[in-house]
């Protein structure tokens, strides 16, 4: 006797979830920096230095003077000869007046008249000590600088992001069903649950 039978098969849905992580992508560009360095302003005075050299002293040793000067000395010195030439010249006169009382005073006359004998050359005057007088200012510098700053400028750039959200996949990975079978079901079925 063959009982009758139910089957049932079933399958359970089941969801598939798929996942993409999110990506974030970040950059820093690079500051934009400028520097700029001007150059220090530089100012130079300078005063020559001056040398001065008075030698009019040495000058006045070896017998030259200034002109108003040699001027003045010249002609006290022909007041002088004027004074000794006519001195001699009457000395002389009064000598050749007394010409009977002896002597010989043509002779001695051109005696001292006749011209020196000649010399050997050498140096007539020297200078004295310390003639010539040096006087040096030195020269005089003035230097003034003056530094600049630097000129910085600088321009922070934002940070760039780049983001991917998270993206997720919901699905159906498999579909649910029952199934119901029935088995040996009809009047031959039948069983006899009395016996």
């Amino acid at each position: 006797m063959r009982l009758p039978q139910i089957r049932i098969d079933q399958q359970f849905a089941r969801i598939g979830i798929s996942m993409e992580d999110a990506k974030v992508q970040m950059s820093q560009p690079e500051a934009d920096l400028s520097i700029k360095q001007p150059q220090a302003d530089v100012n130079i005075e300078t005063r020559p230095g001056r040398l001065s050299i008075d030698q009019s002293q040495a000058f006045h040793d070896l017998g030259q003077y200034p002109v108003k000067e040699a001027i003045r000395l010249e002609a006290l010195e022909g007041k002088k000869l004027v004074a000794e030439g006519t001195r001699r010249r009457r000395r002389e006169g009064d000598q050749l007046m007394k010409i009977e009382n002896g002597g010989d005073p043509i002779k001695q006359q051109a005696k001292t008249r006749m011209p020196r004998e000649y010399r050997p050359f050498n140096i007539g005057v020297i200078p004295s000590y310390n003639s010539v007088k040096i006087n040096y200012e030195p020269a005089d510098v003035n230097v003034d600088i003056q530094a600049n700053k630097p000129v910085i400028q600088s321009q922070a750039n934002p940070v760039q992001r780049q983001v991917t959200p998270a993206n997720f996949d919901v699905y159906l990975d498999q579909q649910n069903y029952i199934d119901i079978s029935f088995e040996n079901v009809g009047p031959e079925s039948q069983m006899n649950l009395d016996a």
